[in-house]
């Protein structure tokens, strides 16, 4: 049986410790407030061979219909440690649904990947908080 476990383990991947991603809330400059997705490394090692895919799913809260956004897949070849890396804006239309970042990269010879969800309803000004690690407005999972 042990064998079966350490099998099992190494299908988990290593755990994901000290990433972030954050939607931001910034001012345009004639105040409109827009926002942004970041993919931040608090980790103190270089991250490298990133790709992200978001998408958002749900059900519309008019019709109960059924929702699911287009699957967006972008790259980040490096990272160094405390690097924040803009991935993509984020339209308020798609707050109320839940919005899925899932994020793999390498470090050295290991793959490592997580998946982040912000629940529908999570982006709004009641949640919206400075985040000191960023000196930005938001609302970030780690």
């Amino acid at each position: 049986m042990p064998k079966i476990i350490a099998m099992r383990e190494e299908l988990f991947g290593p755990k994901v410790e000290n990433i972030g991603v954050a939607i931001i809330e910034e001012l345009t400059k004639t105040n409109e407030k827009i926002y942004n997705v970041f993919l931040a490394n608090f980790r103190e090692d270089i991250i490298e061979g990133i790709i992200i895919t978001s998408k958002g799913y749900g059900n519309n809260a008019n019709t109960g219909e059924k929702v699911e956004t287009s699957t967006l897949r972008r790259c980040i070849e490096v990272m160094l440690p405390e690097e924040i890396a803009k991935v993509e804006p984020i339209m308020p239309d798609v707050f109320g649904l839940a919005n899925e970042y899932w994020v793999s990269f390498w470090i050295e010879d290991k793959m490592y990947d997580k998946k982040f969800v912000f629940l529908p309803e999570t982006i709004q000004e009641k949640n919206i908080k400075h985040i000191t690690k960023l000196n930005a407005r938001g609302v970030m999972i780690i």
